[in-house]
């Protein structure tokens, strides 16, 4: 690993290591003036396997990120991109839809 780049390297092995499809990692560094962000792509089937059971294995990630770049002198920061074709969000919408009806029978 190259010193500079270190953090995303890491990034990269650790979660190809966890994931079903490696081969659709994607690590993105840019660096400004808050630090370095890191953004990750992975498989939609293997977005719930990176975040974790609340979000434990993002925050354990993170943290190792951190540990990384306190070594090198920099500020990373990670951000998880929502895959395309993600049915997250329309499954959060269907629940509110849902808690409305029931808000609505209540009610009769």
């Amino acid at each position: 690993m190259t010193q500079q780049f270190a953090d995303a390297e890491f990034l990269e092995l650790v979660v190809k290591a966890l994931v079903e499809v490696p081969e659709d990692v994607k690590v993105n560094r840019t660096v400004d003036e808050m630090g370095v962000l890191i953004t990750l792509q992975v498989n939609q089937k293997d977005m719930g396997t990176v975040v974790g059971r609340s979000g434990n294995t993002a925050k354990a990630i993170r943290t190792l990120l951190r540990v990384v770049g306190m070594k090198n002198n920099a500020r990373v920061n990670l951000k998880i991109l929502e895959p395309e074709g993600s049915t997250r969000m329309g499954q959060m919408t269907e629940a509110a839809n849902i808690d409305d009806a029931m808000a609505a029978l209540k009610e009769v």
